[in-house]
């Protein structure tokens, strides 16, 4: 067969599962015309009504994406909440808090989350929901619906490809996790001094064939996972793992109160202090309200695309950032007396998790198991990210190479566990090759944390606010309050480019 008539035959295919998709979406709701299923890069004036002709429309209300959507409000906060919760919370929200004048510091920290957070992700929800596509499908149509250059859609590029570099290097790091959760369990930690606890982790990180091994372990399970569908993987899968994450950060925190200096690690996170408060302290609250939420890389706005059109935006995004603020302090309230109590220190920054904390639990009682739940804990919390970084490429390679939802998942796991191996060798064989002063996991991380996701928030920021008409975003969010609806408009146009610029200026030495 030529490869023209290869590619006939494909998309003949592929129209057939499309009409089959719309056949069974009008046998589940007889009796009022059937909803819309957004073909990738289609105008979004245009439904099937399940008669020979089609109808122009200027509403998106009955849009669905093909990919399926959540069953409830709930879950896509627990699936946003397991997107936002990541290896970072655990450590780093608490130690910040912590250095920067605690409760004060924690004040700063909710009025850059309400000021810039929540409206950031209630504009990449709202893009979502209104493309019911990928990210660079929903840029395409809704730079179409506004009349608006073809160029808007780098931002669904710019995200996904930041998505699949994050999950190259965040997949080693959850398999670390994984490796610890074995050397807790066997009893290595017991009677660990802090050099022992370094050179546990350094030959831990020195062998490229261990890392590469727990590296594949999470990669595999992340992509069985997303390889299941919205209902089928994702959904049941946050709506089991956020549950235990809660109950065991409960278990950990109850574990906590027995060591004798809970109240030193309540005054440490919540004590104001604002004499440690500065500009610097300002910039790091902004710039952890920005990162926490998972803003900036397409993760938000496909998991917003499969959520129904009855669900309020404001009140599941107020929500989500509500639940990823009090995880990150209850794991304060669990870590810091832990830390204490064994005379360490709170500041040891990343290193908090695989060395410091180890420390801890090989001197305390019980420390064989409740070390095992810290870090079954992180596994967690690295897995439910994991998820989220894979469904943008997901989604992309099934709208538009035509493949299915498995070849797309496992096509993406390949890819970025091969990218992955980077980072393994960034620890030991080229941990000396650098370019510019940065190896490679370090340019990574500097190229997707400084320079990418910034930039991809101040562009859902300028077109939420600036290209989509006011007509467009009031439909989508239909906010109660007009007022609020105001507010929300300001900070989307003005308060959010500055806010994010500032951020990225920071990032790179120039502000």
């Amino acid at each position: 067969m030529t490869a023209a008539g290869q590619r006939h035959k494909n998309l003949l295919k592929r129209l057939a599962m499309m009409s089959t998709l719309e056949r069974n979406h009008q046998k589940s709701h007889r009796g009022r015309p059937g909803p819309e299923l957004v073909r990738p890069g289609s105008s979004p004036h245009w439904k099937s009504t399940g008669k020979t002709e089609a109808r122009a429309v200027m509403s998106t209300g009955d849009r669905q994406s093909i990919h399926g959507q959540w069953s409830s409000r709930l879950a896509f906060i627990m699936a946003a909440t397991g997107s936002a919760v990541g290896l970072g919370n655990i450590w780093k929200f608490p130690y910040i808090t912590g250095e920067n004048g605690g409760g004060a510091f924690v004040l700063v920290y909710i009025l850059c989350v309400a000021g810039l957070g929540i409206p950031l992700l209630m504009a990449e929800v709202m893009l979502g929901r209104r493309g019911r596509q990928t990210p660079i499908n929903t840029m395409r149509t809704l730079a179409g619906e506004a009349n608006a250059s073809q160029g808007w859609q780098l931002i669904g590029w710019a995200g996904t490809l930041a998505g699949v570099l994050i999950l190259s290097y965040y997949s080693v790091i959850g398999g670390w996790t994984i490796g610890y959760i074995v050397h807790a369990a066997i009893g290595d930690f017991s009677g660990l001094t802090g050099d022992g606890a370094t050179s546990l982790f350094g030959d831990f990180v020195g062998s490229p064939l261990a890392q590469v091994g727990w590296h594949t372990a999470f990669m595999a399970i992340t992509i069985v996972i997303v390889a299941r569908g919205v209902r089928n993987g994702l959904e049941k899968a946050v709506t089991a793992l956020i549950p235990m994450l809660v109950v065991l950060l409960l278990i950990l925190l109850g574990y906590a109160m027995t060591t004798g200096h809970f109240m030193q690690g309540l005054t440490f996170l919540f004590s104001p202090d604002v004499t440690h408060l500065s500009g610097t302290s300002v910039l790091t609250a902004l710039g952890h309200a920005f990162f926490t939420l998972s803003l900036g890389m397409g993760t938000i706005m496909v998991y917003g695309s499969y959520i129904p059109k009855d669900t309020s935006i404001a009140g599941t995004s107020i929500a989500v950032a509500v639940a990823d603020t009090v995880v990150a302090l209850i794991a304060g309230m669990a870590i810091f007396p832990i830390v204490f109590a064994n005379g360490l220190a709170p500041g040891a920054g990343p290193r908090l998790i695989f060395e410091t904390i180890p420390v801890a639990f090989g001197h305390m009682a019980g420390g064989t198991l409740f070390g095992t739940l810290f870090f079954v804990l992180l596994l967690i919390a690295a897995w439910t990210s994991a998820i989220s970084l894979t469904e943008p490429a997901v989604t992309m390679l099934i709208e538009n190479f035509n493949v299915t939802r498995r070849a797309a998942a496992l096509w993406t796991g390949l890819a970025t566990w091969l990218l992955g191996f980077g980072t393994v060798l960034s620890f030991n064989v080229w941990a000396d090759v650098k370019v510019l002063g940065l190896n490679f996991f370090e340019h990574l991380d500097f190229l997707t944390s400084n320079l990418m996701l910034p930039i991809g928030a101040i562009s859902m920021a300028l077109f939420a606010g600036w290209v989509m008409s006011k007509t467009m975003s009031r439909e989508e969010l239909d906010m109660k309050s007009e007022a609020g609806y105001a507010l929300w408009h300001v900070l989307i146009r003005i308060v959010a480019p500055i806010a994010v610029s500032i951020i990225l200026l920071h990032a790179i030495g120039l502000y």
